[in-house]
């Protein structure tokens, strides 16, 4: 990294993603829109195990677990999350054991819901699973992580916990300080220019990440996060917390203002991991008319966000979709999905 971003370039890392990932243009979106041109960042193609952004947060955490000599990978994830199948895939790429705590936080599931899509993957990639029954409670997720952790070091193993609650240091969000300028060095080459970003805003360390590494390197493109987990006030509080995070871990002074985090919540409802008609249409049209597949829970709801405010925009001004994966959630969510399309 460079001299620009402080003490980041510090940071222990091992390289687990396939990067630099490309810019593509959606010209029929684009010309069935009638608004801003649309382009996507392909982090769905990141390469490990159907890829995601969650490719590049883990090289700096299994950075640091493998500087602190761990065996062991411990973290916490709704049933379908991305971040704890790439969790399996990375801890198996590099001889780690896994141990997973998946838990229930979407409610009225199905059986497909439950054993397809990233489960059926955890279990291929020989992680140990575990359940927790509380779908709100991140401290107390950890807390039961730190518990079994605690019960492996009994029998010589060495965990390492990736933490889910807030007010830890947000490695995950250095991956994306790394990508800011991966995707500043494409449009440096590229014959056109954006106006704007987006990017599903969940944990809140892909949106952090991103925005703190535009602005440190001098960008001004705003960045809209679509919120997917809790409502934009809410969310506001998490990315600020994470950009003052990030300040600390570089050792520089934030160039984030309170202006730069934007939001939208209007595609939430009725909630994490649930389907509703803009994001069902959003699904629909990507694949439809740019062979780009996008999941319910992330993807989905983010490019229902590109598409509100491309829409909004005129035919002079382009919009940059941050595509972060999520591609095995669509075999989970497939009996939803089929029921009506959106149109």
């Amino acid at each position: 990294m460079g001299d620009n971003l402080g003490r980041l370039s510090e940071l222990p890392r091992t390289l687990l993603a396939h990067t630099p990932t490309p810019i593509e243009h959606l010209p029929n979106l684009s010309a069935y829109l009638a608004g801003a041109s649309l382009y996507v960042k392909r982090d769905d193609c990141t390469g490990l195990a159907f890829g995601g952004n969650k490719a590049r947060q883990l090289e700096f955490y299994l950075g640091e677990a493998l500087f602190q000599n761990a065996d062991t990978i411990l973290i916490s994830g709704a049933v379908q999350s991305n971040f704890v199948r790439s969790a399996a895939a990375a801890a198996a790429r590099l001889g780690l054991a896994c141990h997973i705590q998946l838990e229930e936080r979407v409610p009225n599931t199905d059986s497909l819901y439950r054993s397809s899509g990233n489960v059926l993957l955890n279990h291929l990639l020989g992680a140990t699973l575990h359940s927790y029954s509380q779908g709100e409670d991140e401290f107390g997720a950890d807390q039961r992580l730190r518990e079994i952790a605690a019960d492996l070091m009994k029998h010589g193993r060495r965990p390492y916990v990736i933490p889910l609650a807030p007010g830890h240091p947000p490695l995950g969000a250095v991956g994306y300080v790394v990508a800011a300028r991966e995707i500043l060095a494409q449009l440096d080459t590229a014959d056109y220019s954006i106006d704007g970003m987006v990017v599903a805003s969940g944990s809140g360390h892909t949106h952090a990440g991103l925005l703190f590494g535009l602005r440190a390197m001098g960008s001004s493109i705003s960045v809209l996060g679509v919120c997917v987990r809790r409502s934009a006030r809410a969310q506001l509080d998490r990315v600020r917390a994470h950009c003052d995070e990030l300040s600390s871990l570089s050792g520089l002074q934030s160039p984030v203002k309170e202006a730069d985090i934007q939001l939208t919540d209007d595609h939430l409802a009725p909630g994490y991991g649930q389907l509703n008609a803009t994001t069902k249409t959003a699904i629909n049209l990507g694949a439809k008319y740019e062979a780009l597949l996008l999941d319910p829970a992330y993807t989905g709801k983010a490019f229902a966000g590109a598409l509100q405010l491309a829409r909004s925009l005129d035919t002079q001004q382009a919009l940059l979709f941050i595509h972060t994966g999520g591609t095995p959630g669509i075999f989970a969510y497939g009996s939803t999905l089929l029921e009506e399309k959106g149109d």
